[in-house]
């Protein structure tokens, strides 16, 4: 009998448990997204977050509207006048862009902060079931060493018997269950608040960029106007200024270019690799350049972590092992180093100059080697680096939302084009937040070696 009442009530346990997992999981999946704190109403938490988005908005679109400035503005031609104005209203766009990532920040800080709670109380659930667990397979454990006939003596009844045996057969599905779903529950967690812990890593280090580059543009009018100080407003002056600053195609080749993924070579030899990648795929060389550029990094950890450390266990590390088999390299030297984790423990494991996990470098090595005849495909090969560049952006400017977002400015849809492509490239599914973050300079610095490459062909180089 007593072992009856025991089974029954570790029964009643693992149903109280199934019922509380139930229950819990509805409630993290409604609220692991929230940036409510602990105490603050539903409805409250709600408004905060819609009034957060909808400032996010109008910031956006007032990015939007000072981009088309700034472009209106180049279409006027170089003169001292129009660069003044263009500085000045990339300052304007730079301070409405550092406002919104503040507004990110606020957001994403909730967001982690409500997601390391749901995961406290996952765990401390987990901790609390560790007795009755115990118990239950005790109860399981004493159940297997009885014979049928010890077990129906031990019961007064016929009933009591045969519900001995239910309960005991109950035990072992719902114990299961129960801890199988928090064990899942507390995984997903645990993703999600990686995911965030990404976002808010990227998100710090765009204000980082933004606020140097603020920097660069105030310094660079201040420069400005001590020019047009110095020409006393003679455009003619300007322009014989403006001449004399202007490299020459030797000096353009010879300049260093230092890759995303680490390492560097003279911008000519960058750009013999970007040719070979755009006459494989279209894209022209000066968006690859940029995008491979070490100032696109935007303070990343790359290139210094073994993948024991860094890399997705699951994703990424059986792929990562059997391509250096292939490819004979040591997984343990530091030729096979790659991108650090994150401070927050988001996944780094980005590997070579274009910083492809290997689990995307296996989408694209038979397409590689196509073109570079290389078999397999080496991500830490300069030439399989630019071409799975070109590759990528490639296939990224032919996505329908990257295609249907150039649309919504017909007159400017190739910019429109990289823009989205390049913020593609860095932040994936979550690319329309960073299209001005990243995005836009990315397609500014491609603007920029554009003219370096105009310089390279106009001296037949």
């Amino acid at each position: 009998m007593k072992r009856t009442l025991n089974a029954f009530f570790v029964l009643l346990l693992v149903f109280w448990l199934a019922g509380e997992t139930a229950a819990w999981a509805q409630t993290a999946t409604s609220t692991a997204t929230s940036t409510a704190t602990s105490t603050a109403p539903l409805t409250d938490v709600q408004a905060q977050q819609q009034d957060l988005e909808n400032q996010l908005a109008q910031l956006e679109q007032q990015i939007e509207d000072q981009q088309q400035q700034i472009d209106a503005y180049h279409k006027q031609g170089n003169t001292l006048n129009t660069q003044i104005k263009t500085l000045n209203a990339q300052i304007a766009q730079l301070n409405l862009q550092i406002k919104a990532v503040n507004l990110k920040l606020q957001e994403l800080n909730g967001n982690i902060a409500d997601t390391q709670t749901q995961i406290n109380q996952t765990q401390s659930q987990i901790d609390q079931s560790k007795a009755a667990i115990a118990e239950a397979l005790q109860t399981i454990y004493e159940s297997d060493n009885q014979g049928m006939v010890e077990i129906l003596l031990a019961n007064n009844t016929l009933s009591d018997f045969f519900g001995q045996v239910n309960d005991i057969t109950l035990v072992q599905n719902n114990l299961r269950v129960t801890l199988d779903a928090i064990v899942k529950l507390r995984g997903q967690l645990i993703t999600q608040q990686q995911a965030l812990a990404s976002e808010k890593t990227d998100t710090e280090n765009f204000r980082a960029i933004q606020q140097a580059q603020k920097q660069g543009v105030v310094a660079t009018q201040s420069q400005k106007a001590v020019l047009l100080k110095q020409t006393q407003g003679q455009e003619a002056q300007y322009k014989k200024l403006l001449a004399q600053t202007q490299a020459t195609a030797a000096q353009i080749r010879q300049r260093i270019f230092q890759l995303l993924g680490g390492g560097e070579m003279s911008f000519g030899q960058a750009y013999n690799y970007a040719k070979l990648a755009s006459q494989a795929t279209g894209v022209r060389p000066a968006l690859i350049l940029a995008i491979l550029d070490r100032e696109s990094a935007l303070g990343q950890n790359v290139g210094k972590c073994s993948y024991k450390t860094a890399m997705n266990p699951t994703r990424d590390t059986p792929i990562f092992l059997k391509l250096l088999a292939q490819l004979g390299m040591d997984p343990n030297s530091q030729a096979s180093y790659v991108s650090c984790a994150n401070k927050d423990g988001a996944y780094g494991g980005a590997m070579g100059p274009a910083q492809f996990i290997p689990s995307t470098w296996s989408l694209y090595s038979s397409r590689i080697s196509q073109v570079t005849g290389d078999n397999p495909a080496n991500p830490w090969n300069n030439s399989d680096a630019f071409v799975a560049t070109g590759i990528y952006i490639s296939d990224l400017e032919k996505s329908a939302s990257c295609v249907s977002y150039s649309q919504q400015i017909p007159s400017d849809s190739q910019e429109l084009l990289e823009r989205c492509a390049a913020a593609k490239y860095y932040a994936g599914g979550s690319w329309y937040t960073y299209r001005f973050w990243y995005g836009q300079p990315v397609v500014n610095q491609a603007n920029a070696f554009e003219s370096d490459i105009q310089t390279l062909i106009a001296a037949g180089n």
